[in-house]
């Protein structure tokens, strides 16, 4: 499973409603990289793959391909706008390592 926090749940919504794409899904996808070896990626997607994991929690679709399922299976999609940074942040109970900017993971 994939969760959201009421506060990435209303962001995804207003990007949503700014970039006028209310039937697209959230996509999560985990790629080789950054800091750590391993880097999120979030994008706005209104195709399913076949071997796509479809999950919804809180009313907000999330889609990741099962290759990056793996690695945040039971992950968190948070959302900050404190003066200790401002965007999107991954709360990955599997991850081993993380960077200091939050951006890249080991697991």
């Amino acid at each position: 499973m994939l969760y959201v926090t009421e506060a990435a749940k209303a962001k995804i919504e207003e990007i949503k409603a700014k970039e006028n794409k209310p039937d697209h899904f959230v996509r999560v996808t985990v790629h080789g990289g950054g800091c750590s070896g391993l880097s999120y990626k979030l994008d706005f997607d209104n195709e399913l793959k076949p071997e796509d994991q479809v999950f919804e929690d809180k009313g907000i679709k999330l889609v990741t391909d099962l290759r990056s399922f793996l690695y945040i299976c039971n992950t968190t999609l948070d959302f900050s706008d404190g003066l200790n940074g401002k965007g999107f942040e991954f709360k990955n109970p599997n991850a081993t390592r993380t960077c200091a900017c939050g951006e890249s993971f080991a697991v």
